[in-house]
């Protein structure tokens, strides 16, 4: 078989350069939280983000990524960044603050005011696209 060269094609490298959240992912899988990745680093996030990765795995990145302060939870303010990022800044303040009590209504299984990895294991499970929306094609 031979030794095989991985080839990324322009819009691969367009897709993550227009990823919103390229600078936390490189932040969450390096080693030491500077988005400074080393091959291995980079390596482990192509294993994650593969199609093949397993749900809870890709669970546990995905919470890290949302989770900007890295408290181990995901408060509101957290979920603000997600949004900002997801959206692209194009909701008000309002409507932001707003789809986050939303989520956190819906998610929050303790009613503490903030998603643990547990609260987003439950609400990924709900989610049948989350599989095919957390990855990198290769």
């Amino acid at each position: 078989m031979g030794n095989k060269q991985t080839v990324f094609t322009h819009e691969q490298l367009e897709a993550y350069q227009d990823n919103p959240f390229r600078q936390r992912i490189a932040q969450v899988f390096s080693e030491d939280g500077d988005g400074h990745m080393t091959f291995d680093n980079f390596l482990d996030m192509f294993s994650v983000m593969s199609e093949m990765a397993p749900r809870d795995l890709k669970a546990y990145y995905a919470f890290k990524i949302y989770d900007f302060n890295n408290d181990d939870y995901i408060c509101m303010w957290d979920l603000e960044q997600t949004v900002t990022k997801l959206t692209r800044g194009e909701l008000s303040t309002e409507e932001v603050s707003l789809v986050c009590e939303k989520v956190l209504d819906e998610a929050d299984g303790d009613h503490d005011g903030r998603l643990s990895l547990e609260d987003f294991q439950n609400m990924i499970l709900r989610a049948p696209d989350f599989l095919s929306t957390f990855h990198i094609r290769i």
